[in-house]
């Protein structure tokens, strides 16, 4: 079974605490989850998102303005290993 899904990898606990609770607020789903060992940087957690919703999630980051991000990815695991990592491109504000 193939899933694919987004994550923001930060440096701060607080900062992906801070990004899960506004993505909450706009009405997006999101949880909190350990950040995959390929992105093996960082405080080890990140916040998880759906792919579909990756523009609101980069604006609501965007309006947030939280500091310590690593990145957004798109991550593609195949019967619950990570298969691939691969970095999303942030928008022009």
């Amino acid at each position: 079974m193939t899933e694919s899904f987004g994550i923001a990898a930060f440096r701060s606990r607080q900062q992906v605490l801070r990004l899960q609770s506004a993505l909450r607020r706009a009405g997006l789903k999101a949880e909190i989850v350990a950040t995959p060992r390929d992105v093996a940087i960082g405080c080890g957690l990140s916040v998880q998102f759906d792919l579909n919703e990756t523009e609101q999630v980069m604006q609501t980051y965007y309006r947030l303005g939280p500091s310590n991000l690593i990145g957004f990815y798109r991550l593609d695991r195949v019967d619950n290993k990570t298969s691939r990592l691969t970095p999303l491109m942030l928008p022009t504000r």
